[in-house]
């Protein structure tokens, strides 16, 4: 749900936590997500035969294994005693600590202890690629492996043959309509189609249970636009009217959980979509650039025989994923690299080159020969398909994201440049007008290296805050006092 406008930072330190997070873990600035615990019971004393409720968690954070254990843990505990086990829950979270990428945390709750690892970004390829799959239960002493990671393979089980289409549509950010049977189908789905791109950060828009209550309801169902670049997940069969203007729906049932691969959903022409008797399938006109990859499935079919666990099948899929995404993003990393200017432009008493800018056409004819045409087993138009991907609101965030990551590294190595200079050399032969405008220059550096968290050691600092000092006190007295106020 969207956050009102100069909504409060709940998180300490937000920026320095997004930077050292993975991008699928890092924490959303406009929206809060929420975690519900619903319960229905019979009761005959209610109108409508039945009590009732929903807990809700909101947080800015998509921690969706833990908070749904919490939820497990409070929810029971609450409907019996009401508010004041909440408010014995909300001290006892209020002492928690902060969340920090990369450290175990213990987080007391109701006479219990929850053990987690928040991933941070130098392990979040070990956790996508080379982990085993989270049990959905608490393990004594109630240590949750994952804070996240979802039963990838019971989410994707009946899309698995049009697993590629599906990653293809939300690479490129096309809007998509997943219709399920149920809420928790619908989030689940929603919620790993968002993370088929890792490593790439999802930059659309995503709501995984949308009814027609929502505030953006007449937003997402107007006919007078286009649909925005968004992953809708819906249950009320009303939306197959409201959204057929909408280029894919995809619509699922129950899962059944058999020896062999479930009953998979069918490629189906939009111009079939019927109203509210619409039968499963996945309605588009889209034509994938790449061709289907069937190795997948094999392995997938070899596991079911073996009757590996769903953690097992889980693992196989993200790798599968993971690797597929990577190869896609690699060369366009490559060229990005290019762009930076060669170390030996760096001199200390000149401003940091440029990074060359991005040219399309010349990331495309590197692309005609060093692409994943060649090395991926995956074959297609993997030219069109970055053409198409370059106007994607994905590649539009992975793009901003790399530009401030280039500039960064750029100003590190102009002030590690600066530090290990010789600075008194330097100032022999300067005018106290050049002198002192270096000194306001090297002041600038050093307030931006904290401010950017720069990563430059303390040492390093401290020896440039004394070659400050040392050029401040060649200086006239009367300069002195107004560079150094005491």
């Amino acid at each position: 749900m969207r956050r009102s406008a100069g909504h409060k930072n709940s998180l300490h330190d937000a920026e320095k936590y997004n930077r050292e997070a993975p991008v699928n873990l890092q924490r959303d600035t406009a929206h809060y997500f929420g975690y519900v615990y619903f319960r229905q019971v019979r009761d005959s004393s209610v109108k409508r035969g039945y009590f009732q409720k929903s807990l809700v968690l909101l947080s800015s954070l998509p921690y969706t294994n833990l908070f749904h254990t919490l939820l497990q843990l409070i929810a029971p505990e609450y409907f019996n005693k009401l508010e004041p086990c909440l408010e014995a829950v909300c001290n006892q979270i209020d002492r928690w600590p902060f969340p920090e990428p990369g450290h175990l945390l213990s987080l007391p709750i109701m006479g219990l202890v929850l053990q987690v690892k928040i991933p941070s970004q130098t392990d979040v390829i070990e956790t996508n690629v080379a982990t085993d799959h989270p049990k959905d239960r608490l393990d004594p002493p109630c240590h949750i492996s994952s804070i996240h990671e979802l039963d990838l393979f019971r989410s994707l089980q009946s899309v698995l043959m049009n697993l590629q289409l599906l990653w293809e549509l939300v690479l490129l950010g096309e809007p998509l309509v997943i219709m399920a049977p149920s809420p928790t189908i619908s989030s689940e789905l929603v919620l790993a189609l968002t993370g088929c791109i890792s490593p790439l950060k999802f930059c659309s828009d995503f709501r995984p249970y949308f009814t027609i209550h929502d505030s953006e309801f007449k937003e997402y169902t107007t006919k007078t636009q286009a649909p925005p670049s968004l992953l809708l997940g819906v249950t009320n069969p009303f939306f197959i009217k409201t959204l057929q203007h909408w280029p894919h729906i995809l619509r699922v049932g129950e899962p059944r959980v058999s020896g062999d691969l479930p009953k998979q959903v069918k490629l189906k022409k939009i111009t079939k979509l019927k109203t509210l008797d619409t039968k499963m399938g996945m309605y588009t006109s889209y034509k994938p650039f790449l061709h289907k990859d069937k190795t997948l499935i094999k392995q997938l079919l070899k596991g079911l025989q073996k009757k590996l666990p769903s953690s097992a099948l889980s693992l196989m899929l993200r790798k599968h994923l993971f690797h597929l995404t990577q190869s896609f993003i690699l060369p366009l990393e490559r060229y990005m690299g290019s762009l930076m200017p060669h170390h030996s432009a760096i001199t200390p008493w000149k401003n940091p080159p440029q990074v060359r800018p991005f040219q399309q056409e010349e990331l495309m004819k590197m692309l005609e020969h060093t692409g994943p045409q060649y090395s991926s087993a995956i074959k297609g138009d993997w030219i069109g398909l970055y053409r198409r991907f370059l106007k994607s609101p994905h590649f539009d965030g992975w793009y901003r994201h790399k530009q401030k990551e280039m500039r960064e590294r750029l100003e590190t190595a102009h002030l590690k440049v600066i530090c290990e200079a010789n600075i008194t050399a330097w100032i022999k032969n300067k005018s106290e007008v050049e002198i002192v405008d270096l000194v306001l220059k090297l002041r600038d550096k050093l307030v931006q290296a904290h401010r950017q968290h720069l990563p430059v050691s303390s040492a390093s600092l401290n020896r440039l805050k004394l070659h400050i000092d040392e050029v401040i006190g060649s200086l006239p007295e009367d300069l002195q006092s107004i560079l150094h106020p005491h």
